[in-house]
């Protein structure tokens, strides 16, 4: 749009239902606080500001909030986000009023809620059309059971009679409440006229509060008109009072982006079993089995498949790599880099740092950290690769592991192409091993040593013939 719009989001609200200490708008739906998805759709309208109206749990709501935001890399769609409170709360549209002051009058105002999550942003865009900037806009849905919403009271019958009014639901008579039609609690209104509206807002009403939907009237009274945006997608203008109606609205979200994925090419082997929560990018035929959870950033390449009840975070995973059941991955700030055609799993553990090169194999209960694996090497079974640098074709035996910490410091292992690890091996790093290498099963090494050498560091081997066994005495 031509006309600059300034989102207000309304998120003072206790949240009682939700019996938590923590404010309602920032429990997390899809891995993000409810407010954060406001937000971003707010950002994707390229609206020039978002206001957010805080109340209940203020400042933590705005830390976290700011925090969250910048983490989703929202604020790289050039929106600025700015906070003001509403203490006390004194209804709906007096919450619009604490933010009157940050509105500018060439603009229009978006009103969105901050425990509605799923609008979309091409529901809004269409909503601002009709308010084009002269007229009040107003999102409606149908609803069977309306009971609780306001209500959209309109001049004669059908959806293109004029809006007269809203009615909320504990001021409205028997007829008022048998209207199906409600407000979503969304709205596109001009700035200049919406400040005018607000200073004529009263709380004579049922529940002694500023109602921001009793200004439909004002725009009646002053003959601007009043036109309703109509949708049937009941989830798009859902609020969440409790943390049932969270976990319902998680399996919406859920499923629409098991949905959009699919419509990709992506097989889901069950799409009620898969949660994103954060961003997933996907190739071509990606296969993702049951009770997977994706979180952060991933990305899977062209044949990557995924097996059943795998955890993966922050992660970039590369064409026809495979990664069996039961693995955990998470990158965090670091990531995790897993190249083509590997093998990661069953039960293995990637964790940040890890970078993996094609046709790695990491096997059962093998755990990865800030580690380099190049093409070709082996953890199979019950290893540990931390703070390490690993060549080519490299066999890391089963029960290893790097030494890397000293109880002050992390200090690097760096194990050249070619070098057979054996079982239960402890690398006190520093420490280089050479080119070619052989490391005998059960050595403790503490230096380095050359290419091509065996080499061996354990105690001599004793036995004692004929040793018997200590028994236990008899009490008498």
């Amino acid at each position: 749009m031509a006309i600059p719009i300034d989102v207000v989001i309304m998120a003072a609200g206790k949240g009682t239902r939700m019996k938590s200490t923590l404010p309602k708008v920032l429990h997390r739906l899809g891995g993000r606080a409810l407010l954060v998805h406001v937000i971003d759709c707010a950002a994707r309208l390229s609206a020039r500001q978002a206001v957010v109206v805080t109340g209940h749990g203020a400042m933590e709501v705005e830390a976290a909030c700011a925090s969250l935001a910048e983490s989703t890399a929202i604020f790289e769609k050039n929106i600025s986000l700015k906070f003001v409170r509403q203490e006390p709360q004194l209804g709906t549209g007096h919450a619009v009023q604490q933010a009157l002051p940050l509105l500018a009058d060439d603009g229009v105002t978006l009103v969105l809620s901050g425990d509605v999550p799923l609008t979309q942003a091409a529901t809004l865009v269409t909503l601002l059309e009709r308010c084009d900037g002269k007229r009040l806009a107003l999102l409606t849905l149908s609803m069977a059971d309306p009971t609780g919403y306001g209500r959209i009271v309109r001049a004669g019958d059908g959806t293109a009679s004029q809006v007269r009014a809203i009615v909320e639901h504990k001021d409205a008579n028997d007829a008022e409440r048998a209207i199906r039609e409600i407000y979503s609690g969304i709205m596109a209104v001009p700035t200049r006229l919406l400040r005018g509206w607000l200073a004529r807002l009263d709380n004579r009403n049922a529940q002694n509060e500023y109602y921001l939907t009793d200004i439909v009237k004002y725009a009646v009274a002053d003959g601007v008109p009043v036109v309703a945006y109509q949708i049937s997608d009941a989830a798009q203008v859902a609020g969440v009072n409790s943390p049932l109606q969270l976990a319902e609205l998680e399996r919406v979200y859920q499923s629409r982006r098991a949905s959009a994925l699919m419509e990709q090419g992506v097989r889901l082997a069950d799409p009620a079993r898969f949660d994103v929560r954060g961003t997933l990018a996907c190739g071509q035929d990606v296969e993702i089995d049951v009770n997977c959870v994706f979180e952060g950033h991933v990305t899977l390449g062209n044949q990557v498949r995924v097996g059943a009840n795998c955890v993966i975070a922050n992660a970039t995973i590369a064409a026809g790599a495979v990664i069996h059941p039961f693995t955990h991955i998470d990158g965090e700030k670091l990531g995790v880099q897993v190249g083509e055609g590997a093998r990661i799993g069953p039960f293995a553990r990637l964790r940040p740092g890890a970078n993996l090169g094609p046709e790695v194999h990491i096997g059962n209960f093998v755990e990865v950290k800030n580690s380099t694996l190049a093409r070709g090497a082996k953890a199979n079974h019950l290893a540990y690769l931390g703070d390490a640098t690993v060549g080519e074709r490299v066999n890391y035996g089963a029960g290893s592991i790097t030494a890397n910490y000293d109880g002050a410091n992390k200090h690097r292992t760096v194990i050249e192409d070619d070098v057979h690890i054996g079982s239960n091996c402890v690398l006190v790093a520093p420490i280089t091993i050479g080119q070619g290498g052989t490391v005998g099963g059960g050595s403790t090494l503490t230096k380095d040593t050359p290419a091509g050498a065996l080499s061996v560091a354990r105690g001599k081997q004793i036995s004692l013939a004929n040793w018997k066994r200590p028994v236990k005495k008899v009490k008498g």
